[in-house]
């Protein structure tokens, strides 16, 4: 038998009603990704950055977290110091190896390009006028001149950017120099057949040598001389940057060895004494080796530079000259131009005029030349160039006379030598032998300053020498100490 217990109450029916309806579940498809927002009244969540200034904030409010501040910005501006050092006056002693063995060496084949080209043409008009009898030598001279043209423009081709301005210039020289010779050698055998085409042929080789020929080379000088002006520019600026550093960086450096000093009362802090010795290392070596290298670069630019502009121009000037006065009796009249002498105006024969214009050149660059000459060994050849171009008019002005009044033969061997008559006693002393000494004495002075600017560039090269690699060097050094210097003292909380 089963009895119930006693106390129970049997269980309750369901409350009558509706069943309170369970809120809907969202679906996995319509889960937003924005993260549930944070409790009523909780402080909204910070980020990273902002957790570390405050952070670096209440660090900085301890003397341990003070001292790693001024370590770390101590060592950031030393190693900045060094790396701007570095980059700076790398880029300085790469631009002054291109002045010493790229842009001048340029500027110095393309003054080669134009005097050739000019030398050439000159050769060709003195052999000319020997008529049918060319000599051997003046046969070689023109051959030689030709060749050393081609072989400047071949390292000018191979020196300069082909799209460049020069590079184009040098292959429409490449172009026209085979055309140059063929109308040269047109006007040799019509010459040595008695034909007076041969004169013709001669002035159109001159007309496209003149007014072509050599203005393309001038351009191409222009440009290599404006390039090596750029590279000294680029050579002699002063690194203002790292100077601003290294004296930021050493007043850091003080500061802070005297800080350290009104806190701990100890004089000196090893490390922090490396650092500033480094440190006033690389600026010393800075300033004295830049200002060194600027003083050799200008040198070598005053002295060398300008002078060799001045005699290359005085050479091409001579040239010119020699190859007007030679056409002048080759075109015997056959080409004039009007001028205005004295406010009238005149004919006057065209080569003649030229040959005018360019002693006046010659004698403008010559007196230039003096002027810049810095020494005995310079001077002395310049000068003898001056007193062998005065000769050379003094003789010029002889042979247009007898010209004038007819006696061709005269006035030809005036110019080139040959006949020696009691009518005509200067045939012993013609106006060539004055022009080579000339052009020998301007080609020792352009040696003697190649030599001094070779000198005064080399020196300012090296005076720049390990500055770059030494600052990188010394830069790591002074780091360190500063860092290390700052750590003994942090160790001291320790």
């Amino acid at each position: 038998m089963t009895y119930t217990p006693k106390g129970s109450a049997p269980p309750s029916a369901p409350p009558a009603g509706p069943v309170p309806a369970v809120p809907p579940q969202a679906t996995h498809a319509s889960r937003s990704p924005v993260a549930p927002p944070a409790p009523d009244g909780g402080p909204p969540r910070r980020t990273a950055f902002a957790e570390g200034v405050d952070q670096l904030r209440a660090a900085a409010t301890t003397e341990p977290g003070r001292l790693r501040i001024i370590g770390a910005v101590l060592a950031l501006l030393v190693v900045a110091f060094g790396s701007v050092t570095a980059w700076q006056m790398n880029d300085r002693a790469s631009a002054a190896d291109d002045v010493l063995h790229g842009s001048q060496p340029l500027s110095s084949a393309a003054a080669n390009i134009y005097s050739s080209l000019a030398d050439a043409n000159t050769a060709a008009s003195s052999g000319f006028l020997a008529g049918g009898q060319e000599t051997p030598e003046s046969r070689a001279k023109y051959e030689q001149e030709i060749e050393e043209a081609a072989e400047n423009l071949a390292t000018a081709a191979s020196a300069s950017d082909p799209d460049s301005e020069s590079g184009q210039r040098v292959r429409e020289l490449n172009e026209l120099l085979p055309e140059y010779k063929g109308l040269v050698e047109r006007a040799r055998v019509n010459n040595r057949l008695g034909y007076p085409l041969g004169g013709a042929y001669l002035r159109y080789a001159n007309d496209k040598m003149q007014q072509d020929m050599l203005l393309k080379a001038k351009e191409i000088y222009d440009n290599e001389n404006e390039r090596l002006r750029d590279d000294y520019a680029d050579a002699t600026s002063y690194p203002w940057a790292a100077i601003a550093l290294g004296v930021l960086a050493l007043g850091g450096l003080v500061w802070a060895q005297h800080r350290n000093y009104r806190r701990t009362n100890r004089v000196l802090n090893h490390g922090l004494v490396a650092a500033t010795a480094a440190s006033t290392i690389v600026l010393l070596w800075l300033v004295a080796g830049h200002t060194l290298a600027r003083s050799g670069l200008n040198d070598s630019y005053d002295n060398g530079v300008r002078s060799l502009t001045v005699l290359n121009d005085a050479r091409i000037a001579s040239l010119k000259a020699r190859g007007n006065e030679n056409l002048t009796l080759i075109s015997r009249g056959a080409q004039t131009e009007k001028v205005v002498i004295d406010g009238d105006e005149k004919d006057v024969d065209t080569f003649d005029h030229s040959f005018d214009a360019d002693m006046n050149d010659l004698t403008k660059q010559l007196a230039a030349a003096q002027s810049l000459a810095d020494d005995d060994s310079g001077a002395k050849p310049v000068k003898a160039a001056v007193a062998n171009m005065e000769e050379w008019l003094d003789r010029h002005e002889s042979a247009r006379a007898a010209d004038e009044l007819g006696d061709y033969q005269c006035a030809l061997s005036q110019v080139i030598g040959g006949r020696s008559t009691s009518e005509c006693e200067a045939g012993d002393k013609p106006t060539g032998d004055c022009f080579k000494n000339v052009d020998d004495n301007l080609d020792i002075a352009l040696q003697h300053e190649k030599r001094e600017f070779t000198q005064a560039a080399q020196g300012g090269r090296d005076a720049m020498t390990g500055l770059p690699v030494g600052a990188a060097v010394l830069a790591v050094l002074g780091a360190a100490g500063a860092v290390l210097g700052i750590g003994r003292r942090l160790s001291e909380y320790r």
